[in-house]
């Protein structure tokens, strides 16, 4: 875990950034993220940090930002209601799965929360800059990996004790959900892009799998590896 206001040389380091921060913790708390442990991740997180220096002015704002390549950083308050899902667990996850390091914002809220997180991105410009910003901003904890085009996730590292996809999935994956741990827990968008997604829990107990619908999302398309 780290506290980016103790490291000047990071960009935007000072008051401005830590005041824009504790602004949008204020606004997720308005919109009712009650978790304290999430809340103070994202308020250590320097988002700015995950977008182009042209949009460090919109960056502590409560909105999905364009990241290029056909992506986006996603809202803060779906970053916030997918990891207090996460910590809904009788059991706080250690061993942590995220499909779509993107910016690599979503991955370094989730390594202030939890002792070791994979993250896997297709796209090797994201994978490459993500890796340089975890090194930069010391989150020694996320461990992240280029993704295979014959596979989903990764399933030589499992079973994780949660995962958390941060792309639409048109069905729910089950080459992920075989990687989920007993008693494990994942956090999908399902349903068809452009208006038909949901926010999905799929819980494991033994060989049987639980799964809740929840909010209605809208995140880019997973793409899922092929044999």
């Amino acid at each position: 875990m780290i506290e980016p206001d103790k490291h000047p040389h990071v960009r935007g380091f000072g008051m401005a950034s830590a005041r824009s921060r504790a602004r949008l913790v204020a606004r997720l708390e308005q919109l009712g993220v009650r978790d304290e442990r999430v809340l103070d991740a994202m308020n250590r997180v320097p988002r700015h940090m995950f977008v182009d220096e042209a949009m460090t002015s919109r960056a502590y704002d409560d909105t999905a930002l364009p990241i290029g390549y056909g992506q986006t950083i996603s809202q803060p308050y779906i970053v916030a209601q997918m990891t207090s899902l996460l910590l809904a667990a009788d059991e706080r996850p250690d061993h942590v799965l995220e499909i779509g390091t993107g910016s690599g914002y979503q991955a370094a809220v989730l390594a202030e929360l939890f002792d070791t997180v994979y993250t896997v991105e297709r796209i090797k410009p994201l994978y490459e800059q993500a890796r340089r910003r975890f090194a930069e901003l010391g989150y020694r904890n996320v461990r992240a990996r280029e993704a295979r085009d014959d596979m989903l996730g990764l399933p030589s590292y499992g079973p994780f004790d949660a995962i958390l996809v941060t792309a639409g999935a048109e069905n729910l994956p089950t080459a992920l959900t075989e990687q989920l741990a007993e008693n494990g827990r994942m956090i999908v968008p399902v349903g068809a892009s452009g208006g038909g997604q949901r926010l999905v829990v799929v819980r494991r107990q033994g060989p049987s799998f639980s799964r809740d619908d929840l909010d209605a999302v809208s995140f880019v398309p997973l793409i899922e590896g092929h044999d």
